[in-house]
């Protein structure tokens, strides 16, 4: 190993340290997520000074940093399906009846899809604003090729219509979707878990002592995947300080300042969507400033890693534990929301791609009969995207195929798709959070007391092991 790679990962283990540290001092969460976040930034500035975008020493700092990075987000990933699971299973022993489940579905999925409607009309005010065409871009080979690769894909998108999607969404064999085999898996488990449910609640009068002894195993295997899920998570400040140091050390400045102006418009409708978010706060009686406060560390995560699927732990725990809302309700919205209804990966960045896109074939964008119909395959094809990164591709690939626009021209974006899908993965993620707080503010089932609280995310400890947070 090369003497500079050595001494670059003997500086981020110092920076890993310092993270340590606040740990042990028993610094809040959210200051240590926040130092990790600035403290990647740094070194990864640091290092893209020293050697440049495409140095080999850069690259393989970069792998080490992966095992921290992704290694992070691979932890996650092994513990949503059985969060899932268990957490679903779990709140449908303790509701009222099944008319409760149907009404938390119905307020779930349509705020995720009526948010990306709004999302997508925003996407086509910006782009216009902007005034973003694809008319007249040059395109370097890597654009190329990711242009041959998004047409091939093209196909897979085609072949897909609402029914079929639908049907995707049935666990035909769910021990394979625990596994996350499917694009759908999410939504698959949560099905599965839903029918355990309403069938162990069908028993509760039948065969009482069948039921307490399912409902007592429940609450143990609730009790161990929460437990693991905060071990995972007091990892969080390390994974964010890897995921920004390798994002900041191989973005090209050069790039970015090309495509200045799409960056500009895409940053513009997100943060305007996250205001409509606020306002829909706002509307549920809840004070918005303090709502971004709670969420302010999950969407950190959610900016870094990239994943919306990944954050689901820890968009889970930050809505029981910060915003009051019950866990059947958090736990719905965030697995739902991180495959239906994306604000940022199927709402803004399709709808600024097909405005972009379409005067390069002739076509005036700004007409009803293109808005209309684009607003249309938007809301619907947001169905079923999945939350890891490639998704708002797969979403673009879908509505861009479906209006017989030039897919290929999506490639011109390859460089600054890094920085553009950090910020649609934290508005994913709000847009999750806002479905799930509303329907628990509809519900009634919002804990005031919690969500006005000062309280931060109970990582570092438990009821269980509490005495013993500092040694974790």
């Amino acid at each position: 190993m090369a003497i500079n790679v050595i001494l670059n990962l003997v500086a981020a283990a110092v920076l890993l340290g310092v993270l340590y540290i606040l740990q042990r001092r028993n610094a809040s969460f959210s200051v240590r997520v926040f130092t990790g976040m600035g403290l990647g930034v740094a070194l990864g500035a640091v290092l893209q000074a020293i050697y440049g975008v495409t140095a080999p020493e850069l690259a393989t700092t970069n792998e080490y940093l992966d095992i921290v990075g992704s290694g992070y987000i691979k932890l996650l990933q092994m513990i949503i399906m059985p969060l899932i699971m268990v957490s679903i299973v779990s709140a449908i022993l303790k509701l009222k009846g099944i008319d409760s489940l149907g009404k938390i579905s119905a307020l779930t999925i349509g705020t995720l899809m009526l948010t990306t409607l709004v999302a997508a009309v925003i996407g086509i005010l910006m782009a216009k604003a902007f005034s973003l065409t694809a008319v007249g871009l040059t395109a370097s080979a890597a654009d190329v090729a990711r242009g041959v690769y998004l047409e091939g894909k093209v196909g897979t998108a085609q072949a897909i219509s609402l029914p079929n999607m639908l049907l995707s969404f049935l666990p035909a064999n769910p021990f394979l979707d625990l596994t996350g085999a499917r694009k759908t898996s999410t939504i698959a488990v949560v099905i599965f878990a839903v029918f355990i449910g309403v069938a162990a609640t069908g028993i509760h009068d039948k065969k009482p002592e069948l039921f307490s002894s399912f409902d007592h195993f429940v609450k143990v295997a609730h009790a161990i995947v929460m437990r693991i899920v905060t071990l995972v998570l007091r990892l969080t400040p390390y994974g964010v300080f890897a995921l920004m140091a390798g994002m900041v050390s191989t973005s090209s400045p050069t790039d970015i300042l090309h495509l200045i102006d799409f960056v500009l418009a895409s940053y513009s409708a997100l943060l305007l969507m996250f205001m409509v978010h606020l306002l829909i706060v706002t509307g549920a009686g809840l004070n918005p400033l303090r709502f971004v406060k709670k969420i302010l560390p999950v969407l950190t995560f959610a900016f870094t890693s990239r994943s919306s699927a990944g954050s689901i732990p820890m968009s889970v725990a930050t809505q029981t534990q910060r915003l009051g809302t019950s866990e059947g309700i958090a736990n719905f919205a965030a697995s739902i929301g991180a495959t239906i209804g994306q604000n940022g990966c199927a709402g803004i960045y399709p709808a600024m791609l097909a405005i972009m896109i379409a005067p390069t074939v002739g076509i005036d964008p700004f007409t009803f009969n293109f808005i209309a119909p684009l607003l249309a395959i938007i809301t619907i094809g947001s169905v079923g995207v999945a939350g890891v990164g490639g998704g708002a591709t797969f979403a673009a690939l879908i509505v861009l195929s479906s209006m017989n626009l030039p897919v290929a021209l999506a490639g011109l974006l390859i460089s600054i798709e890094p920085l553009i899908d950090m910020g649609r993965t934290a508005l994913n993620v709000s847009g999750s959070i806002t479905a799930g707080t509303l329907t628990s503010r509809v519900m009634g089932e919002t804990d005031m007391a919690v969500f006005n609280s000062d309280a931060d995310l109970s990582i570092d400890s438990d009821s269980s092991d509490k005495d013993n947070s500092k040694r974790a």
